[in-house]
């Protein structure tokens, strides 16, 4: 399940399956067998309405959700990127030293962390985290060796900010792993079954058949879709896009 909800496409496809099948099932399987009077249809339309609200009720939270978060990739994105950039003119307040193997090593994470937002590659991923681990390693070191040197409020100011720079990358990191719980997913997609299976039941002209029991599973499985997307930092067709990241390292020096 959790790789399913990781690729959109193969998440609509699924569940525009199951959902039609739900439908195809009430209609041609469920009314047959327990045939619905018009005594009972006022019963079974507030049924229907009732459970038709909740998935859209639960739909619409879990996109309000899913647009959050995508929201809070955007905004570290560019914390992350003042941060670096606030950092690399910060570290003219070090000796010369220290001042130039800060630069240094901040263009190269820079790129590091461009890479990490455009990858798709889980591998690639991991060597990415293991190299910005390495040169968060190198540039603290760097600073605090330079403030040790100089220890004075003004050297502070650029401890503060590879401070800043490595707190930013840990709250990226705990932005995209931050997804739609799994629970909600599986709540979701069984709120959909039984409305498209209501769905699918409730259809009463044989000719129109066709139509109504593909148009709502087609609808709620491009409502998952598009949660789905929005959701997934890496695999989605709608991405965060490091743009302040790729402007912040041609200002500092990047070819």
């Amino acid at each position: 399940m959790q790789q399913l909800i990781r690729h959109p496409i193969i998440l609509l496809i699924v569940s525009f399956a199951l959902m039609w099948l739900a439908a195809w099932l009430g209609h041609s399987v469920l009314r047959k067998r327990m045939p619905l009077d018009e005594d009972s249809r006022d019963d079974f339309r507030i049924v229907q309405s009732a459970t038709l609200t909740l998935l859209a009720l639960v739909i619409g939270f879990s996109l309000s959700m899913a647009v959050g978060r995508y929201d809070q990739r955007k905004n570290y994105e560019e914390e992350e990127a003042n941060a670096i950039g606030t950092e690399f003119i910060r570290a003219d307040l070090l000796p010369q030293s220290s001042s130039a193997a800060i630069r240094s090593g901040l263009v190269q994470y820079i790129e590091q962390r461009i890479d990490y937002y455009q990858t798709r590659d889980a591998k690639r991923v991991l060597q990415i985290n293991a190299s910005t681990s390495e040169l968060q390693s190198r540039l603290w070191s760097a600073a605090k060796e330079g403030a040790m040197t100089q220890p004075n409020p003004v050297t502070a100011l650029a401890v503060a900010g590879m401070n800043d720079v490595i707190n930013t990358q840990g709250y990226t990191q705990a932005a995209w792993l931050n997804r739609i719980p799994l629970a909600a997913w599986i709540l979701m997609g069984l709120i959909g079954i039984f409305a498209n299976l209501l769905v699918g039941y409730g259809v009463k002209n044989a000719s129109k058949k066709n139509r109504f029991l593909v148009i709502m599973p087609l609808t709620v499985s491009l409502s998952f879709m598009l949660i789905a997307d929005i959701d997934s930092p890496r695999n989605g067709i709608i991405r965060v896009a490091p743009l302040n990241l790729i402007g912040t390292a041609q200002s500092i020096g990047r070819p």
